[in-house]
Formats: C-alpha cells, structure tokens, sequence
C-alpha cells in the first residue's frame, strides 16, 4: 500500500486546472446528470416533522428549466442581481441552479437578515429581483428597486412560486457563461461595519469541484449532508456545487439543532459523509452514540472556525471516523483540507488543496520558513479567488501582494507550517495578543481549556493592562454539572500551564452562557476583544 503522504505529493505534483472555454452549472452538471441518469436521486429533503420528498436529478432538470422560465417572463436577465432567501428547502436548489441557467447573479442569504440587512444588500448590489418565503415576505415591505417577487407559499402582490412553476414550459436553453463572467455573490458577515460583497466567478463554481473530490472523497453512491444555512458560502459548496458536480445526493434538513435528532438523521438516511460547523461537533461529542447506528458514516468534514483537537479525538473515539477539517474564506472556498486516507496530525487544518500553492508572508510579503507564523497567503492567478469584493476597487486591492514577481491574495489569517507542509492556524491578525512582550496565538490557549473536562466552548482575547499591555482572557461556557467559581476558574489556570507554555495561561477567566458568533457559526473574538477595551475605558489598539 503507498504511503498516504507520498501519494498526495504525487496527486498535488501532478494536478492542473483545466477549465472549460464556457460553463454553465445548471447545463454541465444537473442537466448533464439528468441526460445520463434521470432517475438517480440527487436530494433526499426532509424536516423536524418528519415530512420527507425525493428529488431526482431528471426532477431538478424539469424543475430548474421551470423556474429559469418563470425568471425570464418576469422579466430577469443574464446578469441581474437576485436576492434568493429561502430555509433549508428544495425550493432553495431550484431558484439557485435557476439563476445560474439563467445568467442571473445568485445572492444567498440567511433568513435571520432583518429589513435592514436586505435593504442594504440590495441597495448595495442593485438586486432587481428576489425568491423568498412568505413567512419572510413582510421584511421586503418598503424596500425599493425590486421590480421580481416571487414567494415560496404566497404572499399579497407576489408571484407564487410553485403555482407560477406548473404553468412553465420544461425546457430551457441555457446561458453559455465565459469563466471570468460573474456567476454568484455572497455577504460576508463580520462584528462591525457592513457586509463586504464577494464575487465570484463563473470558473469558481467549476472549481469547487475539486475539494468535493480531494477533501470529502465524494462518490457517486455517497449521500452527503451538510448543516450549512443557505446563506453561507459552505452551503453552495458542499450541498450544491460540490457534490452534485460529481453526482453525489445529498440530505437537506430544515429543523433545529438537537445533537441526538442530528446522530438520528445520520442513522436513519445512512449518511456517507456529514459536514457541521465547529460548534455542532463541540456538541454533538457529548451525545449518546451508542443509540444510533453510524456504521454507513465514513467521513465527517468542518470548515469555517477550527475545531479543537480535543473535539476531533473524542469524535473519533466515539465514532471511529475521521473528522477532516478544512480551511477556506467566502473569498476562495476550501485551500486547505485533510484529504482522504491521509492521516491527521492534531490541531492542523491540513495540507494544501490540490492546485493551490500556499506561503507564510512575514509583514514584509516575504515567504517565511517552517515553524515561524505570518500571513497566510494564496498564490495568484488561482480559478477560486473571488472577482473581487463589489464595487469596492480599492478594498480589493488590498488583498493582494507581490514578491519577487509572484503574486498572492492574502487571507488576513495568520498560519504556521511544520516541515512537512501541514499548516496550522494561528488566528486572525487582529486577534493576537501581545503582552510583556510575547506574542499568543488565541487557538493555543483554546485547544487547552477544551481539553479540561469542564469546558464546553471558549474563546481567548487580550484584555487591557496598564503593566503587561494586555493579559490574556478567556471566556468559557461550562458543561452541565460544573460551578463557575473561583475554584474552577484556578484550575483552569493550573491546567493551562500544565499543556502549553505557561507565560500563555488565561490572567483572568470570564464565565458566560453564551458566547458571540457569525450567523455561520465563527467566534467573534474580535467583539469580544472590543467589548474588553470599552469597559477599561481604552480604545482598542486594532479597530
């Protein structure tokens, strides 16, 4: 049998991008499939009601070219902007691979947004159109420029979705889309100031292809679920672009999170491979495995906030499957993964993606060498970078860098190698801390605490102090049964010392019910860190 790491130097070594003069998702893959295998089930959609539908991929081809149809008449065209604000829903993947027949530019959304998030994107982007449920209807009310409203179980003044579908014909010619066309725009969301509009591309969605096959190992007789909202960029690659670009079906769930109805789902779909977010798996490891059948699971996969490796062995233990991380930004997706049959090494984010060439930068845009931390940067030209942020030129350009003729998008996230190429994630580069002098990385000082039997979820920040600059902080949520007292808060100190360097441990410790997060789920260490420096009455040396 070959050595794992030698087998992924010599796939790496051999990849190359090879894209296509044109690209259309809706044609070249859920039209492609619906030719070759129309009765081959594409999405396996159910809800906490136990309500259940099968889609086939000849369904989604009849169902798509209805809705480019209804897109049309109402008068959208190939490049007009079209807020899609849908639940975990069928209804979701028809009006997106729509879109995409179509020509139009996609804008996925959370339905959390309020009136105020909508207006702004839409002001922002000029959408002219958007498909949405009617239980979110009301927050359009108001809201100008949008000329298309269609609604998913009707509403006053809107189209009706599926009652407008039945009345459209089942064909549709497709738009024959350039690579660098723009194809899809995302909203990052962040802790201050509004939402940065990423564009991507046309070969982006191409692209994304390639961790479906190089970090979740898909095939063709997987079933696959991911946990994502479908606003969030890790929603079109790993429930849409990813798996269906190789023919993997996937399971869409619309109910809420309960660790025990999650391992319940995966046993009775017999899911292959399951994708969540850091914070589902910090809970999920503390369920009850033993009354749930996993045998069919053979991979987990998490992107977006690393997940500690405490959280990984317990997930491993308690399944005997891997739990492959991997790193990307709404700006590029996955760069970073753990591929298949390759073993982990604890608290890395993995190797580099086929056909992605990463460099540690110093803050002078020199490449730095294993073991010293920097700027995580991807070498340019690369398919997966965005277009660029909208209409915003000039934020644009400073994610780039030059050196020596070779260009990069910088990430902002700050990262380490080991001499094999493993890389581990340092943090954001506003979130070190720096006190008497040393630098902390606040993952380090996380990966501990979790490791103490008390800790269900922290997140490590520097608090002001007039002697050392600023201490560390830790605010930690606790697992039922433990007192957050004095008592506890010094052992957590004690335990810190005893795993990391102990210049690192935690000089103050905050219990809290709850802690901040992205609607994807990121620790917001940086409010975190403001809220901190606002209550000591000093400004904070990085906002």
């Amino acid at each position: 049998m070959p050595d794992p790491m030698t087998a992924y130097a010599d796939t790496y070594e051999r990849f190359r991008w090879c894209l296509p003069a044109s690209f259309n998702f809706g044609r070249d893959v859920v039209d492609a499939h619906a030719r070759q295998q129309p009765d081959k089930l594409a999405l396996l959609w159910c809800d906490h009601t136990g309500a259940e539908r099968r889609y086939t991929f000849g369904d989604m081809r009849r169902l798509t070219n209805r809705c480019a149809n209804l897109l049309a008449g109402a008068g959208v065209r190939r490049g007009d902007r079209v807020i899609v604000m849908l639940p975990r829903i069928a209804h979701w993947q028809i009006a997106m691979v729509a879109c995409l027949k179509l020509g139009a530019v996609p804008i996925p959304c959370i339905e959390m947004l309020t009136a105020k998030d909508i207006g702004y994107r839409i002001d922002h982007a000029g959408a002219t159109a958007v498909i949405a449920h009617r239980g979110s209807f009301g927050k359009f009310d108001g809201i100008h420029g949008i000329g298309t409203r269609i609604a998913v179980g009707g509403a006053p003044d809107w189209i009706d979705f599926d009652a407008a579908l039945a009345g459209c014909s089942d064909e549709f010619t497709c738009a024959d889309l350039a690579p660098d066309e723009p194809a899809i725009l995302y909203y990052t969301s962040g802790s201050t100031g509004n939402p940065k509009g990423v564009l991507h591309a046309t070969r982006a969605l191409y692209s994304w292809r390639v961790s479906a096959t190089h970090w979740q190992g898909l095939r063709a007789d997987d079933l696959m679920w991911c946990t994502a909202d479908t606003g969030w960029s890790k929603a079109g690659t790993s429930i849409l672009f990813g798996p269906w670009s190789v023919g993997t079906a996937v399971l869409f769930y619309n109910g809420p999170f309960d660790p025990a109805e999650r391992l319940a789902l995966i046993a009775r779909h017999g899911v292959t491979v399951f994708c969540g977010a850091a914070t589902e798996f910090r809970h999920l490891v503390n369920a009850r495995f033993a009354d749930h059948d996993l045998s069919r699971l053979r991979l987990a996969a998490s992107a977006g906030e690393a997940v500690n490796p405490e959280v990984v062995r317990r997930w491993r233990e308690a399944t005997g499957v891997e739990l492959r991380e991997g790193y990307g930004q709404t700006e590029t997706l996955m760069t970073v993964v753990n591929p298949p049959d390759m073993p982990t090494r604890a608290g890395s984010m993995g190797l580099p993606l086929p056909g992605s060439v990463l460099a540690v930068l110093d803050e002078q845009g020199r490449p730095l060498p294993p073991g010293a931390s920097g700027q995580l940067a991807l070498r340019l030209p690369h398919p997966q970078v965005m277009l660029g942020y909208w209409n915003d030129p000039a934020l644009t350009a400073t994610t780039r860098a030059q050196h020596e003729g070779t260009e990069y998008f910088l990430t902002g996230d700050l990262a380490h190698a080991d001499t094999d190429g493993f890389l581990y994630y340092d943090g954001r580069s506003d979130d070190i801390i720096s006190s008497a002098g040393y630098r902390i990385g606040p993952m380090e000082v996380e990966n501990a605490l979790i490791e103490h039997p008390a800790v269900l979820e922290c997140a490590v920040v520097g608090s002001p102090d007039a002697e050392r600059g600023e201490i560390v902080k830790a605010f930690v949520t606790l697992r039922p049964g433990f007192t957050p007292d004095e008592a506890l808060a010094r052992a957590l100190q004690d335990h810190v010392k005893q795993i990391t360097a102990p210049y690192k441990y935690p000089r103050a410790i905050a219990f809290v019910d709850a802690l901040p997060k992205t609607a994807s789920g990121k620790l917001m260490r940086r409010l975190l860190r403001e809220r901190e420096y606002a209550a000591h009455g000093a400004p904070s040396q990085r906002a």
